[in-house]
């Protein structure tokens, strides 16, 4: 018998363009360039027509059993074959992609099965992918250690991580899957990406628009063209899902301005020549204009009344048609139908089109629906959080009526909480039975523990350093444990505190905390930061609240402070006492101790939709707290506040706050000339509330003038109508105060959203006013009353008298006669003189400073960091203005 020739498929054919070498997977691969395996026909060789097999005998296989090999195949022994049976089981050997080269070798029906088998997978490597992290390509790749290697897999992985970079808008990425063989028959798999650049779009054509402009079309698209003013924009890149949400919004602008027969007739996306660019032409239709025509509503609901309902419809008949708001009518009448307690209110509008007219007329159609009940409440997805923690803000119970006011108030909670993703939305699922309904709330948690230890710099605090552990969702239970530590060169502080936000599982929170407070106050002398007063307090509060109505809520609050205000000695004293010169009076009547004992409460409401980062809503709240409840101090302070959100649209918040506060001191004040509000107690305004102002920098304030050094025999004397100020400029605060502020959130690309970059502008108002006026130390040009002369002013260093300086005299070298020289300028023994000054008193006024800026937040990798740019519109004499400031390093 004639043998059958070698029948041969090798993998090795099949890899030409990928593998070399058994090292190397060839020229890079793009998605397009990987076709599926072609076997090769053997050669036609003659055979008789049928043959028996007499043996079959595998060889060369190392893992795979010779059986396992054999059970992929149709051979038996003593089966009849002939060449088209010995193809077939070429094309199973093939299919099984376990070997790079096999053979059947026929010996007059002895067949020998030779394999080589594929190697064995021992490491998937990815080299230069810098813009895209491992942990998003390797999800998607199915070739893993242990496995069998198999070309198929690298052709399917390869183009997986393509269309990845497309996504990215990456077109020019290009894949080089390369092998390095190994010993026992195993290979790393080595994938050698180049990203390429960003594919961008350079331009946005247009084609059939007459009534809008491109500028107009270009600014409703979420693809925008790539340029300077777009630079941190992530939609400047290509993106097949982003064009066709492009044509649905261009659809939907056309809609809303009457357009009804709008239509995109094309819309292509052009790769450049060098895959870094795309060029998008839209072809578009306008069409004809229309107006809306007769507007009717017909209802099957017995609480829906037609008439009451088609009152309060906001188009009007001839008003220009606007699909908008027809979607919105839709939603007003759906969520009016919750209200009533109908969850599935099925509102159909149905359109009459006249295109002689071009008018569209429109009925809404409320359906037939029963009242719904809330059947079951789910909460899914919390693996820390406790149920409860999350079913006490629901505004529904399960049996009650569903309303659909509950529900987003219940969402609005829920999302204030801070525990969970942003935008939570609870879903509505039909229940048991038709008017029942299912609410499931599916979370998705985020961390509620901050641990920060940081050191930054701010134009405030100068160096800081800062230490705080916070958890605010502690044991699952939304109770809140925090203790910190800051420092910095003019401020220390330590603070431990625990709030349970539902004591008992009833709704009432209390909590507490006890702190230690260091404060270096400071003013500035040109450029130089000097501190004035140091005030440590020591003390704890105790503090709990209960809400009254679903948006008001009553806190009340009890602390005992320790006070100790001092001044530095080696500075501000003379001998054992305070130096009005030095110090000014007002510092000299704040050093002392004292007790605070103060009970106070606060009336709040609160309808915003997220407490966090609120979009819309309002909130007020009054607050009074009482000193006295024993304690060395006496007063009544009152504030009072209140803030109002608008969404403007476009992801545009408009913030409109106001607030106001005054101090009634009682008892007497801790000397004659000075205020009976304590210089601590007293409010102070100035940044970072006023921004445009330095810290401290409104309100009434004392600036000593004309300092001098008197070593300077030139120039003896400042004269202090040049209003250099000196060493002292000191912000006393006041009993009253205003302020205003109107922010505009600007939204900016994705991009930035991403960055965390939040910038807005803004204009501030406001002012500190009603203080005593302070006695003030003058001693302008240091007029001797008794003759009206210029003199020195001498002070005794140990007993600290202080006398007018003496005339300096000369005597004649050869007379030795001596005369006056007319300068009243030497001192006696034991005097030395004073620099010459005058306090003035500014800023006692209750009106308005006035400023505006912009400012951004960026939540950056080191910390938040606010920056703003500010100018003081409107200004008093010896106010403080500053147009920069930043803070980072600290929350603001």
């Amino acid at each position: 018998m004639n043998s059958v020739a070698s029948h041969k498929f090798s993998a090795r054919t099949q890899l030409s363009a990928l593998l070399m070498a058994g090292t190397m997977l060839g020229a890079p691969v793009m998605a397009q360039d990987v076709a599926p395996p072609v076997v090769p026909a053997p050669a036609p060789e003659a055979v008789p027509t049928a043959t028996t097999i007499q043996s079959i005998t595998v060889v060369g296989n190392q893992r795979l059993e010779a059986q396992t090999i054999l059970s992929y195949l149709r051979l038996r022994v003593g089966q009849a074959y002939d060449r088209s049976i010995l193809d077939q089981a070429l094309k199973d050997l093939a299919a099984t992609e376990l070997f790079k080269d096999f053979q059947i070798t026929d010996n007059a029906g002895a067949l020998t099965i030779q394999v080589t088998e594929n190697p064995v997978i021992n490491r998937v490597i990815l080299e230069g992918n810098k813009r895209l992290k491992e942990d998003k390509i390797r999800p998607e790749i199915k070739l893993a250690p242990r496995q069998i290697f198999t070309r198929s897999k690298v052709r399917a992985d390869v183009a997986r991580i393509i269309e990845l970079y497309k996504r990215q808008g990456r077109f020019a990425a290009t894949v080089e899957p390369k092998m390095v063989s190994l010993d026992q028959n195993r290979v790393d798999v080595v994938f050698e990406i180049n990203e390429g650049p960003k594919s961008k779009v350079r331009q946005i054509n247009i084609i059939g628009n007459e009534k809008f402009g491109d500028g107009d079309l270009k600014d409703e698209m979420a693809t925008k063209e790539s340029g300077l003013l777009t630079i941190l924009s992530s939609n400047t890149s290509y993106d097949p899902d982003r064009l066709a949400y492009d044509q649905q919004k261009l659809r939907l602008f056309y809609l809303a301005n009457g357009y009804a027969d709008f239509r995109v007739i094309s819309a292509v996306a052009e790769l450049t020549s060098n895959k870094q660019d795309f060029i998008i032409t839209y072809v578009v239709e306008e069409g004809e204009r229309y107006k809306f025509g007769n507007i009717d509503v017909k209802s099957e609901l017995r609480d829906f009344q037609p008439e009451m309902l088609q009152k309060l419809l906001p188009m009007k008949k001839d008003d220009w048609y606007d699909a908008k708001l027809v979607e919105d009518t839709v939603e007003s009448l759906s969520e009016t139908a919750g209200l009533f307690g109908y969850a599935f209110a099925d509102i159909n509008p149905e359109f009459r089109r006249d295109p002689e007219t071009r008018t569209m007329a429109i009925t809404f159609n409320v359906a037939e629906s029963p009242r719904t009940y809330v059947e079951r409440i789910d909460v899914n997805g919390n693996t820390l959080t406790h149920d409860k923690v999350v079913r006490r803000e629901f505004r529904l119970n399960e049996g009650d009526a569903f309303n659909s006011f509950g529900i987003k108030r219940t969402e609005n909670r829920i999302n204030s909480l801070g525990y969970f993703q942003e935008n939570l939305e609870i879903e509505r699922k039909e229940g048991s039975a038709p008017d029942r309904i299912i609410l499931e709330t599916n979370v998705e948690e985020k961390p509620t523990g901050e641990l920060s230890l940081s050191a930054g710099f701010s134009s405030i605090e100068n160096f800081l350093l800062q230490a705080s552990i916070r958890q605010r969702n502690f044991r699952g239970l939304g109770q809140q444990l925090q203790a910190s530590v800051n420092y910095s060169s003019y401020s220390k502080s330590i603070e431990l505190g625990f709030t349970e936000p539902y004591l008992f599982d009833r709704n009432i929170s209390v909590g507490g905390s006890v702190y230690r407070r260091d404060l270096n106050s400071f003013n500035f002398i040109n450029n130089d930061r000097r501190t004035t007063f140091q005030q440590v307090t020591t003390g704890f509060q105790l503090n709990a609240g209960v809400p009254l109505t679903e948006f008001l809520s009553f806190f009340g609050r009890y602390s005992l402070n320790y006070d100790d205000v001092t001044l530095d000695k080696s500075i501000y004293y003379f001998g054992n006492d305070c130096d009005p010169l030095v110090a000014g009076r007002y510092l000299c009547d704040a050093i002392g101790t004292r007790t605070t004992s103060l009970i106070g409460y606060t009336l709040a409401y609160d309808d915003r939709d997220n407490r966090l980062r609120p979009t819309r809503g309002q909130s007020a709240s009054l607050s009074q707290d009482f000193a006295g409840l024993g304690g060395s101090v006496k007063y009544v302070r009152t504030r009072a506040n209140a803030s109002k959100h608008f969404n403007l649209g476009s992801r545009f918040i408009l913030n409109i706050s106001a607030e106001g506060g005054y101090i009634y001191p009682f008892g007497n004040a801790p000397t004659p000339t000075s205020d009976k509000v304590r210089l601590t107690d007293r409010f102070f305004l100035g940044e970072p509330q006023m921004r445009g102002f330095d810290i401290r920098g409104i309100g009434p304030r004392v600036i000593r003038y004309g300092s001098v050094d008197l070593t300077d025999p030139a120039n003896p004397i400042l004269d202090t109508t040049t209003n250099d100020r000196g060493q002292i400029d000191d912000a006393l605060g006041g009993r009253a105060y205003y302020q205003g502020r109107i922010e505009l959130d600007i939204p900016l690309g994705t991009g930035a959203k991403e960055l965390g970059l939040r910038p807005s502008i803004f204009v501030d108002i406001g002012s500190v006013f009603s203080v005593k006026r302070p006695t003030l130390t003058t001693l302008a040009n240091f007029k001797d009353p008794t003759d009206n002369l210029t003199k020195y002013l001498c002070r005794n260093a140990t007993t600290g008298q202080q006398v007018f300086a003496t005339e300096t005299t000369s005597t004649d070298a050869t007379t030795g006669v001596v005369t006056g020289t007319g300068q009243y300028t030497t001192c006696g023994t034991g005097f030395s003189p004073l620099a010459p000054f005058e306090e003035r008193f500014f800023g006692d006024t209750w009106m308005p400073r006035v400023s505006i800026g912009a400012g951004v937040n960026w939540n950056s990798p080191f910390g938040p960091f606010r920056i703003d740019f500010a100018y003081a519109l409107r200004k008093e004499e010896g106010d403080d203005t500053k147009r920069f400031s930043f803070n980072v390093g600290t929350q603001f």
